[in-house]
């Protein structure tokens, strides 16, 4: 890994943080809902990506650990986002 992927990386997350930030932050709280439903769909795209990486036929190594690792966590985020979000829908929800 060069000097100048790491930079390119570290500009890439540092501009996605800003974007993130300011995208959250602007929505109203009618628009909560459909928000978390789609982050809770790049964490379900997040998944695919970190079985990719962990499934390799490669010696245990630090990019089937991180693969494990965003596994476990997007897992966790999908799934819950997923439960909360339809809680927040049954309150709008007449009976």
């Amino acid at each position: 890994m060069t000097s100048d992927s790491i930079i390119i990386g570290l500009t890439v997350f540092v501009l996605a943080l800003f974007v993130g930030y300011y995208v959250v932050w602007k929505v109203t709280p009618a628009l909560h809902a459909p928000l978390m439903a789609v982050t809770n769909g790049i964490s379900s795209v997040i998944i695919v990506g970190a079985l990719i990486s962990a499934g390799q036929d490669i010696d245990f190594d630090f990019a089937r650990l991180m693969g494990f690792i965003a596994l476990f966590l997007a897992g966790i985020n999908a799934f819950g986002g997923f439960f909360i979000a339809r809680r927040m829908v049954k309150m709008f929800k007449k009976n």
